[in-house]
């Protein structure tokens, strides 16, 4: 997948994903050791970027499983298509088929009738595969269980079919916004990297490799309103995403300056409560 940490750094870069030294080393080596990797940091430092970034560079496919409170193992694993099922011994019924029970149910438990969640999906992948575990945090501490034994041996064991073993491990990342802790085993699975918000230079160069039309002064002005409105108590700090999409939005608009009547403007790109908007409104002086 990567050659060595540089080359990991570079061909990520040229997706538009530009990383330092610590997360280039992390990636290569989840890559080289076939070990999962944990993105643990605030929401919008683009860890599920990087995931994303990972599979554009490599030319795998990204299998994602969005983790929310009530994720069952039916939703991340798998489960029995119990419609299809229940047609299907309904049309024996039907047609007075004296076929023994046995019989149908392994016609029942089969292949046809199984529907593969995310965590099969990415085991079951014949060719080279990113396995974006997003927002584990959200997940409750069961599905945290199920990951440990699949991300373990990377196989997955059915009753009616017997064990299902990945012949492509899949590079896995996890991502968490730090809202609860993991427990220490699934860590101790995974190597790990804190993501927060790059340093200035960075995210200028960020910007300006996602949106190539911005000049230099221009993404300079953007990322520092943005670090700015990050130092503010709001209820939802701008993320890196939303700075290149205001970058991109200056684009549209034919705008080269950001002057306070722009950046009133348009406000409504980076922040998404009005109290939020009304705060940094007051304290940048846009008002």
């Amino acid at each position: 997948m990567f050659t060595s940490i540089r080359d990991a750094r570079e061909q990520l870069a040229r997706t538009g994903y530009l990383v330092d030294d610590e997360l280039a080393t992390v990636v290569f080596l989840g890559a080289a050791l076939g070990k999962p990797i944990l993105l643990e940091g605030p929401a919008g430092t683009g860890k599920t970027e990087l995931a994303k970034a990972v599979a554009e560079a490599t030319g795998s496919a990204l299998v994602r499983l969005q983790c929310y409170e009530g994720l069952d193992e039916a939703r991340a694993l798998y489960e029995w298509n119990y419609r299809k099922q229940l047609l299907r011994i309904q049309a024996r019924q039907a047609g007075q088929d004296d076929q023994a029970w046995d019989d149908v149910h392994d016609d029942i438990f089969s292949e046809e009738f199984l529907l593969a969640r995310p965590l099969l999906k990415a085991i079951r992948q014949q060719g080279p595969t990113v396995l974006l575990v997003d927002e584990t945090d959200k997940a409750d501490v069961e599905v945290e269980g199920l990951l440990l034994e699949v991300l373990s041996e990377f196989q997955v064991t059915i009753p009616e079919l017997g064990t299902i073993s990945a012949t492509s491990p899949p590079f896995v990342v996890l991502t968490s916004n730090a809202t609860r802790e993991l427990s220490e085993a699934l860590k101790r699975r995974c190597l790990y990297a804190h993501v927060d918000y790059p340093d200035a230079v960075r995210e200028r160069a960020i910007v300006m490799s996602r949106v190539p039309e911005t000049t230099d002064d221009l993404a300079a002005a953007l990322v520092r309103a943005v670090r700015a409105m990050r130092t503010m108590e709001l209820r939802k700090a701008p993320s890196i995403a939303e700075t290149i999409d205001w970058a991109r939005t200056m684009q549209v608009l034919g705008v080269t300056e950001l002057t306070d009547e722009v950046m009133e403007q348009t406000l409504g790109v980076v922040l998404k409560h009005q109290t939020d908007r009304a705060r940094v409104a007051e304290q940048l002086g846009l008002r």
